[in-house]
């Protein structure tokens, strides 16, 4: 496993949240997304939660893509409600997008029963050398995101390394 996850490489996980981030509740959210993206083969750096702000999520994605994670994926913020500003804060920090992953988690989530998966504006793309991932906020979101998004990733980090060859 220490191979594989070697090979796939780093992530960190930004839950979007704004009783989490005040410390008025427990973060149940982040070591779920861990435990996928470890049992995928990715190595944790970390979880942080930030308050559902146009900034802190900023914030929290460029010092992601500036520590040189392979992946970072936040999670929460991706509905259509006021507070949820995680695509718009995204959408900044993103250099090129991959709307046909963003398209997939819709898709299946959709199909899964998890209807945030499937109403959500979350974005996907490259900023730097990191793939940036917006999930929707419910664990049934979050499994079919992770199922769906693994295979793919792993393409994607891939192509960004170099290790493929191209």
């Amino acid at each position: 496993m220490e191979r594989n996850a070697q090979r796939l490489g780093r992530a960190l996980v930004v839950v979007v949240d704004d009783r989490v981030a005040q410390g008025e509740h427990e973060d149940t959210i982040g070591p779920l997304v861990t435990e996928l993206l470890e049992e995928a083969g990715f190595i944790v750096d970390g979880s942080v939660a930030v308050a559902g702000e146009t900034v802190e999520i900023r914030n929290a994605l460029n010092t992601a893509v500036i520590g040189g994670v392979d992946m970072v994926i936040t999670v929460g913020g991706t509905g259509v409600s006021p507070r949820d500003v995680t695509p718009d804060a995204t959408s900044g920090v993103l250099d090129r997008p991959v709307p046909g992953i963003a398209e997939a988690l819709r898709a299946s989530g959709l199909a899964a029963g998890a209807v945030d998966a499937g109403v959500s504006r979350g974005l996907v793309g490259v900023s730097g050398s990191t793939l940036v991932v917006n999930l929707a906020g419910s664990r049934a979101a979050i499994r079919d995101g992770m199922a769906t998004l693994t295979p793919l990733v792993t393409h994607v980090i891939e192509q960004l390394s170099g290790i493929d060859g191209i």
